[in-house]
């Protein structure tokens, strides 16, 4: 067992000082600084902050690497490199490309899921499929031809490894046969993104099922006082919302507000692309040219295509652009997440007994050192 010291502990309702932090593979408890066991280890968490590990759950690629590659060497890249960002579990994201393409990335991930659970790198929670089954008018920088109908054969086939599908409800029957028949067979959580739907189709696909929305306000009809669109339906829902919180794809005015409506279902996301972690340059998505400048990446016609937000970034721009506690900025991106996909009871807080991923940082949140399972992954 092993002891944090020195360290400010964000517990998911509150935040603990003048305290340590035991854990073994799992966090064993928190005690006074003062009554620490003889003998112990410790480690200084030199009065930064001490946090659960962070859950990333729509992620297309990182250094370099694209998660579409479909090679178990861009995963182990991606999966290492998340580590400096506190990310100690995430689920790799596919996008709209051909079947062959998509289903070769589900099955290497599928592959490498129970090894990433031991190696250097963030462990593969599942996957997240963004489409094919998406809107035209809404494809953002997806790639068009590729677009199909909702096909929930698909999904149960591969309900193993997708924890979210992001598809357009629209696009499915007019009953969401598709929808209905992933909720009554699978555990996967469907999520609606990359749509044209009205305020009622989207109401009315949160009542056969849809529980999610992918990256809010982007790529989606918006919020009009006559016209409500998607985005008034997925925060007048129950449906649990992703938020880059890249200060870029949402301006942060609306960081108070989101929180306000949605609590403990706002899902703070990086979206991030391979350009993630490299200089400004021009780089590939699914196969097509992205250029990265500033904080975002666009396609060579100005689309947006993506970010290159670090979570542990995203955090703490949450916090600094809002009223928000930062106990609650951090369970966005740990607690929030985790909830979304069920693994709530083993990860996202530093609840006795759950896994010991746990992050350490400095003051401004940055990543100083991460723990996955008890055991040292990372060191700035």
């Amino acid at each position: 067992m092993k002891a944090i010291v020195n360290g400010k502990i964000i517990l998911k309702d509150r935040i603990v000082e003048n305290c340590a932090l035991l854990y073994s593979n799992v966090i064993e408890g928190i005690l006074p600084a003062d009554q620490l066991p003889d003998g112990i280890e410790t480690i200084d968490a030199k009065g930064g902050y001490v946090a659960p590990g962070l859950i990333d759950i729509h992620i297309h690629g990182y250094l370099g690497k694209d998660v579409c590659d479909g090679k178990e060497e861009s995963i182990r890249t991606i999966s290492k490199g998340l580590l400096a960002n506190g990310v100690t579990g995430y689920l790799p994201t596919t996008m709209t490309e051909d079947m062959k393409v998509i289903r070769k990335a589900l099955d290497v991930c599928r592959d490498l899921k129970e090894e990433s659970k031991t190696w250097d790198g963030s462990t593969i929670l599942g996957c997240h499929a963004e489409g094919p089954f998406i809107s035209m008018a809404k494809k953002g920088a997806q790639d068009p031809k590729y677009i199909l109908k909702p096909d929930a054969a698909f999904v149960k086939e591969y309900a193993d490894i997708i924890k979210i599908i992001t598809l357009a409800p629209e696009e499915d029957t007019e009953d969401f046969a598709a929808i209905r028949e992933i909720c009554r067979d699978t555990d996967v959580v469907v999520s609606m993104g990359h749509t044209s739907a009205d305020y009622d189709t989207a109401m009315k696909g949160t009542q056969a099922g849809v529980s999610h929305a992918t990256h809010l306000f982007n790529a989606m009809t918006p919020i009009a006082h006559r016209a409500p669109g998607c985005v008034t339906a997925a925060l007048k829902s129950e449906a649990s919302c992703e938020l880059i919180a890249d200060t870029f794809h949402v301006l942060p005015v609306f960081y108070d507000i989101l929180w306000k409506l949605k609590e403990r279902k706002l899902c703070i996301i990086t979206d991030c692309l391979p350009a993630g972690g490299l200089p400004m340059g021009e780089y590939t998505l699914g196969g097509q040219k992205i250029i990265y400048r500033d904080v975002v990446c666009r396609l060579e016609d100005g689309t947006v295509a993506g970010s290159v937000l670090p979570l542990s970034k995203g955090v703490w721009n949450l916090y600094t652009n809002s009223s928000i506690p930062l106990w609650e900025c951090v369970n966005c991106a740990s607690l929030n997440p985790a909830t979304t996909i069920g693994i709530e009871k083993t990860k996202g807080s530093l609840d006795i007994g759950k896994d010991a991923d746990i992050v350490i940082t400095d003051g401004e949140f940055k990543v100083q050192k991460t723990i996955i399972g008890g055991t040292t992954k990372f060191e700035a």
